[in-house]
């Protein structure tokens, strides 16, 4: 996979954060512990938007649905 360069401000909090984990070798450089922290926030957004969308349904619907579709057919024999 192909890396862009790019250039970010921190606060020297955070730096001092970043420059912990790679003191203690979590990680081999800056770039890598920001990447990481970087895609896991992504990803738990991501499950977080999932778990929104799901909320939006209706469980009764849902429930009503289901139950239509089990009565009117049997399970595929595979």
């Amino acid at each position: 996979m192909s890396a862009a360069k790019i250039a970010i401000t921190l606060d020297e909090r955070l730096l001092g954060m970043v420059d912990q984990w790679v003191k203690q070798g979590r990680y081999p450089n800056r770039s890598k512990a920001i990447q990481a922290a970087l895609r896991e926030k992504m990803e738990r957004w991501q499950r977080t938007r999932l778990a929104e969308e799901l909320a939006k349904l209706d469980q009764a619907e849902e429930r009503a649905m289901a139950d239509e579709r089990l009565a009117g057919e049997a399970w595929p024999q595979s």
